[in-house]
């Protein structure tokens, strides 16, 4: 039960929200997206999208557990000029890059669902012992406080080896609530950067919402990170629905060799919080991506409207039309920007 509890996260108190009330996002006691938004919590749909939801998709599983390629230390730390990366499913990108071990959104629980009345498993075994294996990190990057992004599990394994932590303002108080040091963690606010080992980073604003229980929902504020280096320059755009914040973010902090995007988990009862793949792509356009990698799908059903692989299928179908190069690299694989486009996911029969 006490479990069951610390998983809702901290409780919002008053020198929290006195903090908060201080961002020009907080508006009415929540923060609120640049435009009006229509989240999935509509409560007169709610019913039949529940039902929807339990129905699931006849292809919404992988045939059998995805494989994910053992971690390779070495490989991983050995000195290049480019960043490498490691996708984990979802959204977890592990990336080494100017020297320093980054790790975003590194959600690696086995349900996405840790409070409800049914699990949400994860399409991959074990996990969690992959942190085991995982180097010191020296910076985690979280975008928002939902519980496909910030795992409990994972941090409290993760936050013996993890030095300093940007997260999106309002994620601070889950953290120091599950006994990580609060100095080590900074805020942020939607244009707010920092300077890290010589890295620039910047959080940027999306079109989404935050919560991990009905007393918490807009409690946190949700974004994506821009990553600059004198190397290369990476994107990672966080959950969200379509908008003009995409050519904003461009304008500002682009163009971006290599983007994650998220593409997946799309719904007709929730249009404009996540990205439906052909949106994905024209975000991408509108954001002056050169290279892009569809993520959060690989990991998790939380949609019964599309197949598991069909995030990934679509996305690099749009992608093609447009001329837009993708990568799609194989669950644990160390890779880079010039890595090579692979539909793996092919081979794996839906069932």
């Amino acid at each position: 039960m006490k479990k069951v509890t610390a998983q809702f996260g901290g409780k919002i108190t008053k020198p929290w929200i006195e903090q908060y009330q201080t961002s020009p996002n907080w508006k009415a006691g929540i923060f609120q997206n640049l435009v009006p938004t229509e989240t999935a919590l509509n409560w007169r749909k709610m019913p039949g999208v529940i039902c929807r939801q339990i129905k699931g998709h006849k292809f919404g599983n992988p045939s059998t557990a995805l494989e994910i390629q053992p971690f390779d230390a070495a490989a991983f730390l050995q000195e290049a000029a480019l960043g490498k990366f490691i996708w984990y499913g979802h959204s977890a990108i592990l990336m080494r890059i100017n020297g320093q071990t980054i790790f975003i959104d590194p959600m690696l629980g086995d349900d996405a669902s840790p409070i409800a009345p049914m699990t949400t498993k994860r399409f991959s075994d074990h996990t969690l012992s992959i942190i085991d294996d995982l180097p010191e990190i020296d910076l985690m990057l979280l975008t928002h406080d939902h519980y496909d992004h910030l795992d409990y599990d994972s941090i409290q394994q993760l936050k013996s080896k993890t030095k300093k932590y940007f997260v999106a303002l309002g994620v601070k108080r889950h953290l120091v609530s599950w006994g990580v040091d609060a100095a080590r963690i900074t805020e942020f606010d939607w244009w707010q950067d920092q300077d890290f080992e010589q890295i620039q980073i910047t959080f940027t604003p999306t079109r989404h919402f935050s919560g991990r229980g009905l007393s918490s929902l807009s409690k946190c504020l949700w974004g994506g990170w821009a990553i600059k280096t004198k190397q290369e320059n990476i994107w990672f755009s966080g959950d969200g629905g379509y908008g003009a914040h995409f050519k904003a973010i461009g304008e500002k902090l682009g163009p971006f060799d290599l983007a994650f995007m998220e593409c997946g988990q799309y719904n007709d009862d929730w249009p404009q919080i996540h990205l439906f793949p052909g949106e994905s792509v024209q975000a991408a356009l509108d954001a002056g991506v050169k290279k892009a990698m569809p993520v959060h799908w690989g990991g998790f059903k939380l949609s019964y409207q599309h197949r598991w692989d069909e995030p990934a299928e679509e996305f690099t179908r749009f992608a093609r039309q447009q001329s837009l190069p993708v990568l799609t690299p194989r669950l644990g694989e160390i890779f880079d920007q010039h890595a090579r486009t692979a539909h793996w996911w092919t081979a794996l029969a839906a069932k």
